[in-house]
C-alpha cells in the first residue's frame, strides 16, 4: 500500500459513536466481526462487549466511538443462549470442532434431564473448557491446549439464573439457559452429559442477549452493507447504560464534569449514593461514575 493511500484512509475514519447490535455470522471470530463493522462505519474506535465463538451466531454488542468506554457495562450484563446438545460424543474442545475424545450409547430420558436442571441452576461451580481464554502462568488456556499441553483449570463460582429444556430426542437437545458473565455454556454441556451417565458437547449456539440488546434489535452484516444511511442502524450510547442509575445534571453541571470535577446534586429526589452511575444531559450520556455523599463523581467522561 502505498503512503498516500495510507494517509487517505486515516482522513477517512469518523468520529461516530453508539452501538451496532450484530447477530454475528457462523464461522466469524468476534475480532473478525468488529473490524469488518468498524471499516464499513469507518470508525476510529470499535470493541466489542463479550468474545462469541466463532461456531456460534447471535448477539455481538459493537461499540463504536465513545461508546467504547461503556462496553465493561454491557460485558457484564446478564445474557441469554439457546443451544443443542449432541449426546454420545464428547469432544477436547466441549463443541463440533474438537477432536472426539469419548463416545456412550446412553440415552438418557425427557424427565432424567428435566429432572436435572435444578442442579445446574442458581449458583454453581464449573470448571472451564480447557480451550478457553482464561489466563495459565502467563498464557491463554486454548494456546497452550492446541499446543498439546494439558490444561487444568480450577472450578468456579458461576450464576445460572434460568436453564430450560426446549426440546428432546435421542441424539441431540434444545435448550436455553440465562446466565451472569463468566459462564460456559460449552462447559454446561459437558457436565449435564456427564451427570446423565453419558458424553455430550455443544453442536449449535446461539446468543439471543446481551445485557440490553436482543435478536430483536439486531441487525447482520447484510443489512449493514445494504444500508443507504448506516448511521441510522446504530442504537444510541445511552442504549447500553440501562441498567445503571441515571443521574440528571444541567448544563453548566455537565460542563464541570467533563472537565472531571465532581458535582453536588439538588433536589428532593437527589441520590445521596451510588456505587455506579451514569450523568445525563438533555438525555445525552455526559459521564460513567459513581455519587458519594451527595457528589456525582466522575471516572470516565464522555465526549459531547
Amino acid at each position: 500500500m502505498k503512503p498516500e493511500q495510507t494517509l487517505t484512509e486515516k482522513k477517512l475514519k469518523r468520529d461516530v459513536s453508539g452501538w451496532i447490535v450484530l447477530d454475528k455470522p457462523f464461522d466469524m471470530t468476534s475480532t473478525q466481526a468488529v473490524g469488518k463493522v468498524r471499516w464499513l462505519f469507518g470508525a476510529k474506535k470499535a470493541g466489542h462487549a463479550g468474545t462469541l465463538d466463532p461456531l456460534a451466531t447471535g448477539i455481538l454488542p459493537i461499540a463504536l466511538g465513545e461508546a467504547t468506554k461503556t462496553v465493561p457495562i454491557v460485558q457484564d450484563g446478564r445474557k441469554i443462549y439457546r443451544f443443542a446438545i449432541k449426546w454420545g460424543v464428547e469432544t477436547a474442545t466441549d463443541d463440533a470442532e474438537g477432536e472426539v475424545t469419548a463416545r456412550s450409547d446412553h440415552r438418557a430420558s425427557a424427565a432424567e434431564l428435566q429432572a436435572l436442571l435444578p442442579r445446574f441452576t442458581g449458583d454453581v461451580m464449573q470448571v472451564p473448557p480447557a480451550f478457553s481464554a482464561i489466563m495459565v502462568d502467563g498464557e491463554r488456556a486454548y494456546d497452550l491446549a492446541r499446543a498439546g499441553e494439558a490444561v487444568v483449570l480450577q472450578a468456579r463460582p458461576v450464576h445460572i439464573a434460568r436453564l430450560s429444556l426446549i426440546s428432546h430426542g435421542p441424539d441431540e437437545s434444545q435448550l436455553e439457559m440465562e446466565c451472569e458473565k463468566g459462564t460456559y455454556v460449552r462447559a454446561l454441556a459437558r457436565d449435564l452429559a456427564r451427570a446423565l451417565g453419558t458424553v455430550g458437547h455443544v453442536s449449535a449456539l446461539h446468543r439471543a442477549a446481551v445485557g440490553p440488546f436482543a435478536d430483536a434489535i439486531s441487525v447482520s452484516i447484510a443489512d449493514i452493507e445494504a444500508a443507504t444511511d448506516r448511521d441510522s442502524l446504530l442504537q444510541p450510547l445511552a442504549a447500553g447504560l440501562s441498567g445503571l442509575d441515571e443521574v440528571r445534571v444541567t448544563p453548566d453541571q455537565a460542563a464541570a464534569i467533563r472537565h472531571g470535577n465532581p458535582v453536588l446534586l439538588v433536589g428532593a429526589r437527589a441520590p445521596v449514593a451510588l456505587d455506579q452511575a451514569w450523568a445525563s444531559c438533555a438525555g445525552l450520556p455526559v459521564a460513567l461514575g459513581r455519587v458519594e455523599f451527595g457528589q456525582f463523581k466522575p471516572q470516565r467522561v464522555i465526549s459531547a
